[in-house]
């Protein structure tokens, strides 16, 4: 028997949209899934993070987070067949940055279609930078690299998502290894203006890729520290298998378990135990503000993900599922069961959404 627990970035509607969203969606097996619980609470994000919601919320089921910090490089490089050895490693993602009306602000890197070979080239030209200033630069996959700089344990970051569309002011590296990071984008910068795989994109319509985003720092030390953490505050508990879909490269990375289409889940049912299943589809447009792909996504999720779920309830082949629905401010986590799904009187809704 299975224990889902489903995480669903962008999947919470922002408050002032909220009320017009949930008329609009059509969905009666996540009402069911929402409405139907043995607990449910809503939580706001620290305001010092620099994450997402969800991002710490699966560092922290995964026993990788550090107070507000989500080190998930050395487990993002060993899923990848990487060792991270004995530093301290940052995930590392291509982008692109621009100049808006006042501040620089990055796009969402979802959008610049990055491929392989231009990918490849880039990484290439752009190592020997990394190298001449002391770091390491370790290939990982077309937009998730990662660079092991010892010396930037204190370098305080923010992941990729939360940075994006932000006045880059606030979001950028900062601490006392900040002018080294700024002394290393510069030369990446300059070396990928003149690059031809950017000449190659720019050819194509597209953004170039003008520089790069570190964050997630980790090292097999700070794990073992925070396995030892738990265990002290009797914290401990067994992870849980994590399966993807359509994913940030960081999170696939984790993933023992990485799905082509939602159909597949039937495979982690089958499977029985305790599954952390991030889908990302819904991200995009909700960075984006794309209502309608917004609506088109969680439809999409309703058929696919949501009935089968409620379904598979009903007969007992899972015992649990925890939904975890978030925007950039905080979380809904919501828990249903077979017994809670038998609350008839409880008129499904998405009540909750608001």
């Amino acid at each position: 028997m299975a224990h889902i627990s489903l995480v669903l970035p962008f999947a919470l509607p922002v408050p002032e949209f909220a009320p017009d969203l949930t008329r609009a969606l059509q969905a009666p097996a996540l009402s069911a899934l929402l409405s139907r619980t043995s607990n449910a609470h809503y939580r706001r994000l620290d305001a010092d993070a620099r994450v997402l919601p969800h991002e710490l919320w699966i560092a922290r089921a995964l026993g990788l987070a550090r107070g507000l910090v989500p080190g998930v490089a050395a487990s993002a490089m060993r899923g990848l067949g990487l060792d991270p050895e004995g530093g301290m490693w940052f995930v590392v993602n291509p982008t692109h940055i621009q100049i808006a009306r006042t501040h620089l602000q990055m796009g969402d890197p979802r959008q610049l279609d990055l491929r392989e070979p231009e990918a490849r080239a880039l990484f290439d030209s752009a190592r020997p930078c990394f190298e001449d200033a002391g770091y390491a630069l370790a290939w990982g996959t077309h937009d998730t690299w990662f660079m092991r700089a010892d010396a930037w344990t204190d370098l305080t970051t923010a992941s990729p998502d939360a940075a994006v569309n932000m006045n880059l002011t606030d979001w950028m590296p900062s601490g006392p290894q900040a002018r080294a990071f700024r002394k290393l984008q510069n030369d990446v910068q300059v070396t990928w203006f003149t690059d031809p795989a950017n000449a190659a994109r720019e050819a194509r319509g597209q953004l170039p890729i003008n520089s790069f985003w570190p964050w997630g720092n980790a090292s097999k030390a700070t794990e073992h520290a925070q396995e030892l953490v738990a265990k002290a505050a009797g914290q401990a508990r067994p992870r849980p298998r994590v399966a993807a879909f359509e994913a940030p490269g960081w999170l696939t990375a984790l993933a023992e378990r990485r799905l082509d289409n939602l159909a597949q889940l039937d495979t982690l049912l089958n499977d029985g135990g305790d599954w952390l299943l991030a889908c990302g589809n819904v991200a995009a447009p909700g960075i984006a503000a794309d209502w309608s792909g917004w609506l088109q996504q969680m439809q999409r999720l309703e058929s696919e993900l949501f009935a089968p779920l409620l379904a598979a309830l009903g007969t007992g082949r899972v015992k649990t599922v925890r939904l975890v629905l978030s925007h950039r401010d905080g979380h809904l986590e919501t828990t249903t069961t077979p017994m809670a799904q038998r609350k008839f009187w409880r008129r499904p809704t998405l009540e909750r959404l608001l």
